[in-house]
């Protein structure tokens, strides 16, 4: 199946380098300049700021036979049913006695009796009377007429097919490389013939069919044009609402027979131009008109003047995507949508959102051989479960050992940088073999979390996938510690999780699947992610907010550990109540969803940095920070290290934005990249500094971290509560 087209119109909402970027970046084919709204003189500096930020194509679109009503002295008039008011020949700043038309020799053609319907009937008036200085129109429906608003008369009037604002927008744009035009009420196959001989064969030319004369000349019109735009909105002040679902059936297919492309515009979400979430009606009727023949889709007040253009233009790319699996003839099934939600979010790394969590209680648990494992242990099965580490389904055998390790991908290629693995004991590999049935139980509270089926038994040299991971052997690294304790023997299978750990963090925790549905709830496509151990200081705060802002994503996901850590780190609790105060005091409002992340460190440098990306594609993130020394340890990995093996994997599926070192500079008040030249003169306060000061009771500088984190650190200190891990 051939891709559907999005055309967009820049207005207010959208004319602007963020929302233009993430336009493109959801496909959008067609940037629309609507002459109507844009002064000739403008023109020019309208197309270079969209050219200076976008590859993707400009259209003007030019005013064509239309008639509008004249600039307003308060930008609209209230009238009232019976009030008389006099449209004049000349021009004025129209008020509550008189107005303009435009184009301004219009008003010379109206003859006593014409009915005017302006801005969609929203004011219908009558000419009861013509003089030397204009005529009078009587109100037979009062309400308010606004500015440059579309007027139709009841009788047929030949127009010329383009103003002189159009001739001169046409000008400036082919001269600036224009390649798309659009004829606004193309009524007849030779209004297309002179726009055609102003731009030239190589222009592509999009007619617009907004009126019965163009319907009545559809064949003529199709013929000589390179698409075909159904306006439905204009459509409806000539055609009776109920008659223009079927006109534009009518329309597709007869301009198909002339091989025009044919678009299909106006109220496709009109309610998104207050609202974040479409209607069903709305929705179903984008659908239909797709499977109906239309080539593309054009929004208009929804990108141009909305609140939300880009979830206009997501939800568009949403429902095209699912006219696709229907046209290609895809099965409808639910669970395409369980496994991992929008088709549009970044896919689950492997392609599937994993999901090992057992349906109903699984009471043949307790006959199962127990194997008492630590918490890491349990919390490694529950991700796996949920579908955080897809496409892992359980614990590591030898030949994805080695993979991993030697070539940073599991056997299938799908790169993955850490082993995850289930080490047991010389003692207890001695009970244990090959299809046994295990009950895997928190050696702290006895209960059986999780159950696996033994699939292999195997030693692996210890010391080397220490080096491998961790780049040293020494003791003294936490992971090589812990990698050393637990034993030199592996069991491997897949798990299936019976419950989840319980946590005091446990309302903040979500899954993969979860975070999914909040952020499609929350109309977000481009995601970045930030993982942290650590209170937030003032850097963490200025590189998510550069990555938001920088790689115009639509929120941020910070997503802080709360498993277990090394003695000295903040607790859980203390992380994510400072990374509260800064969501809900300096963070920008809608942009930042907060959740827990129910793992732990592995201070495994590099190779870490590259899991925890992975896990936050599985959440839908499209973006990851990488900072400076990210899941280091005492020093074990260059500060690089992590920027570099993403660059030597290549594309992961989840693009990471790199951070080098930043400091403070006090001469210009903000956060600067240390270079060599300006090291000297920069501010900083270590990580490990900044907890000593607090455990002292000691602000640090508020150019380090805000004050109103550091008071609620200093009073929980005095409230005797656990701010750091012991």
């Amino acid at each position: 199946m051939i891709k559907k087209e999005i055309l967009c119109t820049l207005g207010p909402s959208s004319r602007n380098p963020r929302v233009m970027a993430r336009l493109e970046d959801l496909g959008v084919n067609l940037f629309r300049i609507n002459l109507s709204h844009t002064k000739p003189e403008d023109v020019a500096q309208v197309i270079r700021q969209i050219q200076n930020h976008s590859t993707v194509p400009v259209c003007l679109d030019t005013q064509g036979a239309q008639i509008r009503t004249g600039s307003l002295k308060e930008g609209v008039i209230q009238v009232e049913t019976n009030d008389t008011i006099r449209i004049a020949y000349a021009a004025v700043e129209g008020d509550a006695g008189r107005f303009n038309l435009y184009p301004a020799q219009i008003t010379a053609f109206l003859e006593i009796g014409d009915i005017l319907s302006i801005d969609f009937n929203s004011v219908l008036v009558q000419v009861i009377e013509k003089d030397d200085e204009g005529v009078i129109v009587r109100t037979i429906t009062g309400g308010t007429i606004g500015k440059n608003k579309a007027v139709t008369l009841d009788r047929d009037i030949e127009m010329p097919p383009l103003t002189q604002e159009d001739k001169e927008a046409i000008r400036i744009g082919l001269a600036m490389g224009i390649k798309h035009v659009a004829l606004s009420f193309a009524n007849r196959g030779q209004d297309v013939d002179e726009l055609r001989s102003l731009v030239g064969k190589d222009v592509f030319l999009i007619s617009k069919i907004e009126s019965i004369n163009g319907i009545k000349n559809l064949a003529a019109i199709a013929d000589r044009s390179n698409a075909i735009l159904i306006d439905r909105g204009d459509m409806s002040r000539q055609l009776p609402i109920e008659q223009i679902p079927r006109a534009q059936k009518v329309i597709i297919r007869r301009a198909k027979e002339y091989g025009a492309k044919v678009y299909v515009a106006t109220n496709l979400l009109e309610s998104m131009v207050t609202r974040a979430a479409p209607t069903r009606a709305e929705v179903n009727d984008i659908f239909n008109t797709l499977v109906d023949g239309a080539d593309g889709l054009v929004l208009a007040a929804e990108t141009a003047i909305g609140k939300y253009p880009i979830q206009s233009a997501l939800m568009v790319s949403k429902v095209m995507e699912q006219y696709l699996n229907y046209s290609n003839g895809k099965i409808f099934s639910i669970e395409d949508y369980r496994s991992q939600g929008s088709l549009l979010m970044s896919a689950p790394h492997g392609g599937e959102l994993v999901n090992r969590i057992a349906e109903g209680k699984d009471h043949s648990a307790e006959t199962y051989k127990r194997l008492y494992v630590d918490q890491q242990t349990l919390i490694d099965a529950e991700q796996i479960a949920i579908g955080s580490y897809s496409p892992l389904k359980g614990f590591m055998g030898r030949e994805e050992m080695d993979s991993v390790v030697e070539r940073y991908c599991l056997p299938s290629g799908v790169v993955w940088p850490l082993p995850v693995t289930l080490q047991i004991s010389e003692d207890e590999v001695r009970d244990l073999k090959e299809g046994d049935r295990l009950a895997l139980a928190w050696e702290e509270d006895q209960s059986i979390y999780a159950t696996m089926t033994i699939r292999e038994i195997f030693n692996y040299d210890v010391d080397r996938l220490a080096k491998e991971i961790y780049h040293t052997t020494e003791e003294t690294h936490p992971g090589v510690e812990r990698l050393k304790r637990r034993g030199k023997y592996f069991i491997a299978g897949e798990i299936e999780l019976l419950k989840r750990l319980s946590s005091p963090d446990k309302h903040f925790e979500l899954t993969p699947l979860q975070a999914r549905k909040i952020f499609e709830n929350k109309g977000w496509q481009r995601i970045v992610a930030f993982h942290t151990r650590n209170v937030a200081h003032r850097v963490h705060e200025f590189i998510q907010l550069k990555a938001l802002e920088d790689y115009h994503c639509d929120g941020l996901f910070i997503h802080p550990l709360v498993g277990p850590k090394k003695a000295g780190d903040y607790s859980a609790q203390i992380v994510l109540k400072s990374y509260e105060i800064l969501v809900r005091n300096f963070y920008p409002k809608e942009s930042v969803v907060l959740a827990a992340f129910q793992s732990y460190p592995r201070y495994a440098g590099p190779r870490e940095a590259v899991f925890t990306a992975l896990c936050r594609k599985n959440f839908g993130c499209s973006h990851f920070i990488v900072g400076r020394d990210h899941s280091g340890v005492g020093g074990y990995y260059e500060p690089d290290a992590s920027h570099r093996l993403f660059k030597e994997l290549g594309d992961i599926g989840i693009k990471p934005i790199f951070f080098n070192e930043y400091k403070y500079c006090l001469e210009n008040e903000s956060y600067v990249e240390v270079t060599a030249e300006n090291m000297e003169a920069l501010l900083s306060i270590s990580g490990t500094d900044g907890r000593a000061l607090l455990q002292q009771k000691k602000e640090p500088p508020e150019w380090f971290m805000r004050r109103d984190i550091t008071r609620f650190i200093i009073d929980e200190i005095d409230k005797g509560f656990d701010v750091f891990s012991s």
